[in-house]
């Protein structure tokens, strides 16, 4: 056994990573295949069960969990018909939060003797009672059956070890890239690039999202007086309000649309000054990875894990979350400091290229999965 691949069960809650819509979650649920794939394993996708109720309703919840323990038996009987070899070695869950619990892995985990493992699990005890009671539930039933869970960013770290079970670890996995996806080259430097051309790349939903879109046309709109312009990538149910918001910057702004092809994403992370995005509860946001990997540095509200994709001072500046005033104030220093952001973009491009690689991340993955598997079949 210790020569052939071991099988891992995959399972996003959350997103499929072959749901249909983009977004980060989906990416990094990719990513994280690829980096299993990388690190030695043969992972499968176990189910595209999607548990996320975004409403707050506890009889949709409880029907979730009655169809997610219906498909944890499924997977058990299947598993058990397979040949030894053949079956997971471990079962591994990416984003568990009290929206989108798992209520499959623990069953099937335990039903197979096989560990169980999530990657960004986050706790939310304010959430024990009211709408999302049975989410919460779930959710912290499945992380504590979780003998590791990878935080993605210091923040998550800190608020899983304060409830840690005496039987987990907690394990510090970066957010990452896959640089061949993007054609990219480890001798390529970060292109140059004139102007004050600034960029967001962000889907257009309620909440949140349309939260950011808002402080940064308010934060704009303190600036009219400098010569910059706004490429806008994304689409979404909030686009014509979203619209609505940028339409006092007239030609200055440019909605791009969903862009999927990354070779025309890419052209605009490459010919752009300066990433800009508020972040509003941003979990760390993938895209700030994305266009610090081309050389375009980032202004960004230091949210949550926002902290652990860009380095504040270095590869781009972090201002008071949710302030439209302060946001301002970090785009007209940068702007009025063109050499200033040049180096921030060079430093942007050698972090992510040299700290945030999926080979760095694979390497983890298998230091991590490895003696847990192997200890399991002894």
């Amino acid at each position: 056994m210790s020569s052939q691949r071991r099988p891992i069960a995959f399972y996003a809650p959350l997103k499929s990573p072959d749901h249909l819509s983009p977004s980060g979650d989906r990416t990094m649920a990719r990513l994280l295949l690829k980096a299993l794939e990388r690190a030695g394993f043969s992972p499968h996708l176990a189910s595209t069960f999607r548990t996320l109720d975004r409403e707050g309703t506890p009889a949709f919840q409880a029907d979730i969990k009655h169809r997610s323990l219906a498909e944890a038996d499924g997977l058990i009987e299947r598993y058990r018909h397979l040949p030894p070899h053949e079956r997971p070695r471990l079962w591994f869950t990416y984003h568990v939060y009290y929206k989108a619990p798992d209520w499959i892995g623990p069953q099937v985990a335990q039903a197979l003797r096989i560990p169980y493992v999530v990657a960004e699990g986050s706790r939310a005890r304010k959430r024990a009672e009211g709408p999302w009671a049975l989410g919460h539930r779930g959710a912290e039933a499945a992380l504590d059956h979780a003998r590791v869970v990878f935080a993605m960013t210091g923040h998550d770290k800190e608020a899983l070890d304060a409830f840690r079970p005496s039987h987990q670890a907690t394990v510090i996995l970066p957010p990452f890239l896959d640089l061949a996806e993007w054609e990219f080259s480890a001798s390529q430097s970060a292109p140059a690039r004139q102007g004050s051309r600034l960029l967001t790349v962000a889907m257009m939903r309620k909440g949140d999202k349309f939260a950011s879109y808002r402080i940064l046309a308010k934060a704009l709109s303190r600036l009219m007086d400098r010569a910059w312009t706004l490429d806008i990538v994304g689409d979404g149910e909030e686009l014509e309000n979203v619209r609505a918001l940028f339409a006092p910057f007239g030609k200055r702004v440019d909605f791009q649309g969903q862009i999927d092809d990354r070779r025309d994403l890419r052209a605009l992370y490459e010919r752009s000054s300066l990433f800009v995005w508020p972040a509003v509860n941003e979990a760390y946001g993938m895209v700030l990875l994305e266009a610090q990997l081309f050389g375009c540095p980032v202004l960004a509200g230091a949210y949550g894990g926002v902290a652990d994709v860009v380095r504040d001072g270095t590869t781009g500046l972090l201002v008071q979350p949710g302030d439209a005033r302060a946001f301002a104030r970090g785009l007209a220093t940068l702007l009025d400091a063109p050499e200033g952001l040049r180096h921030m973009g060079e430093a942007a491009h050698t972090f992510v290229r040299t700290e945030r690689s999926l080979e760095g991340a694979a390497s983890r993955l298998r230091e991590t999965l490895m003696p847990l598997i192997e200890k399991a079949e002894t």
